[in-house]
């Protein structure tokens, strides 16, 4: 039982590293390529603006459940 609670930890931590890296850079990416277009929409059209971050929230997490779930299986962590 042990064995298998250590396997999971493991799993659990290397899944919340790539987690981690993976926001870390989706976040720049979008603050260096979409900053000043977010902030015009914030200004200019709030109800727009509320669409796109809702769509970009949306599109993060499938995104990053999709790479996440392919690197594990790559390097032969568990994935479900």
């Amino acid at each position: 039982m042990k064995k298998k609670t250590a396997k999971t930890l493991r799993g659990f931590a290397v899944e919340l590293v790539i987690y981690a890296v993976l926001v870390a850079g989706y976040f720049f990416v979008v603050l260096r390529f979409f900053a000043g277009r977010l902030h015009n929409l914030e200004q200019h059209h709030m109800a727009i603006y509320g669409l796109v971050a809702i769509g970009l929230i949306v599109a993060q997490a499938v995104v990053l459940e999709i790479v996440t779930t392919w690197l594990l299986r790559f390097f032969g962590g568990r994935s479900e």
